[in-house]
């Protein structure tokens, strides 16, 4: 397979039904890098397990590159999603800055392995659109005003870069309350908030936003 710059894609889906196979053509990659790993991902195994022709799946994704690309942009799109849901209407009783923490750590169930080899690729082609927090509203610190470009730079650099960490590392405490907690507490401890409360994991601290 060539090694092009991945553009997510030779043509671009239109059509209901194009947009259907792109999605299955998505959603069988994420199924076999779960199954086989990346030893086993190749573009035949993906065709074979979406239900289409080799050729049908070259129309959209000239190499497995572009497959991992187009999947891990599928993936980072959800978890802002989430991320944006979890800040502007987190669950009740809730803190907004854990609430998104506990959205992105478990955003990871289910599927480490497939996201992992996806966001390594994404990483290696375009870093700056894999960080999903580019797009979160900027956080205010314990006074109530709003932080600087500079620090909230740090501070989501700092939060999303040791999630993102255990992610890649595939750590066992990935979903661990304490690791939530540790995020909390690295989080509102740069803006100035108080320590998360002892019993943190049900969040019942009432605490200002964080993240």
């Amino acid at each position: 397979m060539s090694d092009n710059p991945p553009d997510c894609g030779r043509a671009s889906p239109r059509q209901a039904r194009s947009r259907a196979s792109v999605a299955a053509i998505l959603e069988a990659a994420a199924q076999v890098l779960e199954a086989r790993g990346e030893v086993g991902f190749n573009t035949n195994a993906v065709a074979a397990r979406a239900g289409v022709s080799i050729g049908a799946l070259y129309r959209y994704f000239p190499d497995k590159r572009a497959i991992l690309i187009a999947l891990a942009r599928r993936e980072r799109d959800a978890v802002d999603a989430r991320l944006m849901a979890a800040l502007t209407s987190p669950p009740p009783g809730l803190a907004p800055d854990r609430a998104a923490i506990r959205a992105f750590l478990h955003a990871f169930e289910g599927r480490r392995t497939a996201r992992r080899a996806a966001v390594v690729a994404l990483l290696a082609a375009d870093p700056v659109s894999a960080d999903g927090f580019a797009a979160m509203p900027p956080p205010r610190n314990a006074d109530g005003q709003a932080l600087t470009p500079i620090q909230a730079f740090v501070l989501y650099r700092a939060v999303h870069g040791v999630m993102r960490a255990a992610v890649m590392e595939d750590q066992p405490f990935l979903l661990d309350p304490a690791f939530e907690d540790e995020l909390v507490r690295l989080g509102r401890a740069y803006l100035g908030h108080a320590d998360p409360a002892s019993g943190r994991h049900s969040d019942g601290d009432g605490a200002p936003d964080a993240a």
